[in-house]
């Protein structure tokens, strides 16, 4: 998973500070999460429409969460269940396997990329007693299973043989496929949400960023205090959209530095903006943090997709977003550089 260090001071059981990488400081209030209203839901079917003014209805509701929180539910997308079903089903082929055959593919045999399998227990980003309980294995873009791919260069991602496990490779490209072109339209609808031509960012999306994680969290037993499924952090890419099964556990940090449950509505993603996109805007849009906590008292799987522009392209301030009084806060970088300096971070446990 595409993930940003966050560092959790905890003065007490219930309460802490977190710092981001841009400076800010968050408090947490309450460790405890609690439900609220928060997410919005947006029915985002007039994104294909041949109509503008439908698709800028559709924009103009995502401005408005992508700045507020950062998240929303997006329903009504197009997507035949049937791809998330069989992307679901393999996961939990994959992660019944023994461990010794997992770690065939383990992520430290791609350096620098993000890629393969994470084993549990191996991150621990916000310094509770025990490590992250979640594994995790992730696939890069592929450009063979892109069906406007530019390009012909190999894919960085790492499998088992077809022979070991069959079908595993294509049920998850089968999924990726279909949510590439549902973020390829979605980025359009970004470009609308900032006032700018529809296209604008046309060119930084023809040979994306487009990862994608299977994950497994087993049921915890230990206290939110003491172990997370993942720990606080946010995303590094532009956006990511998740499909979470019906076991609950995803939690957004709100703005009043309470922990709201992100609770599964069937059929949906949960969308939310990541680093690149919230530097891109100069803060306009934010990169919320957010963390799992599985006490479902069942095992719970997800699968996020990470979608961010091409590595080669610098990470140019929007130009409605800035202004001779509100000047870039950061450094110009391409997305390659920031992709990499976060994926070594994230590898060294620094999540």
């Amino acid at each position: 998973m595409s993930r940003t260090t966050t560092e959790l001071d905890q003065g007490n059981a219930s309460a802490g500070k977190i710092r981001l990488p841009n400076g800010q400081v968050l408090n947490v209030k309450s460790n405890i999460s609690i439900e609220a209203d928060e997410i919005p839901v947006i029915d985002v079917s007039g994104i294909y429409s041949e109509n503008i003014e439908d698709r800028k209805a559709v924009a103009e509701k995502v401005r408005e969460a992508s700045h507020r929180i950062g998240f929303f539910y997006a329903i009504n997308h197009g997507i035949d269940p049937k791809f998330a079903d069989g992307a679901f089903e393999q996961a939990k082929r994959f992660f019944a396997m023994p461990i010794e055959k997992k770690l065939e593919v383990d992520t430290a045999r791609v350096p620098g990329e993000f890629v393969g399998y994470h084993a549990m227990q191996q991150y621990s980003g916000n310094n509770r007693k025990h490590k992250d309980l979640s594994e995790a294995f992730n696939i890069a873009y592929d450009a063979k299973y892109d069906p406007e791919a530019i390009t012909d260069e190999p894919s960085t991602s790492i499998f088992l043989p077809e022979s070991e496990l069959p079908g595993f490779k294509d049920g998850l490209y089968a999924y990726h496929t279909r949510i590439l072109q549902f973020a390829r339209k979605m980025t359009g609808i970004f470009a609308l949400a900032l006032h700018l031509p529809e296209d604008f960012f046309a060119d930084y999306i023809k040979q994306p960023e487009a990862g994608m994680r299977i994950l497994h969290y087993p049921q915890q037993e230990h206290s939110v205090d003491d172990q997370n499924g993942i720990g606080a952090h946010t995303d590094f890419e532009c956006f990511t959209m998740v499909n979470q099964d019906c076991s609950g556990g995803l939690e957004v940090l709100s703005k009043s530095g309470y922990w709201i449950k992100a609770k599964p509505i069937p059929g949906s993603f949960v969308i939310n903006i990541a680093d690149c996109l919230m530097r891109q805007t100069n803060d306009f849009f934010v990169s919320t943090v957010h963390r799992v906590i599985n006490k479902s008292g069942k095992e719970r799987y997800s699968i996020p997709f990470f979608y961010g522009f091409d590595r080669k392209k610098a990470l140019e301030p929007v130009p409605t977003c800035v202004s001779q009084d509100n000047p870039m806060k950061y450094p110009l970088m391409t997305g390659g550089e920031y992709y990499k300096w976060r994926a070594s971070k994230a590898k060294d446990g620094e999540l």
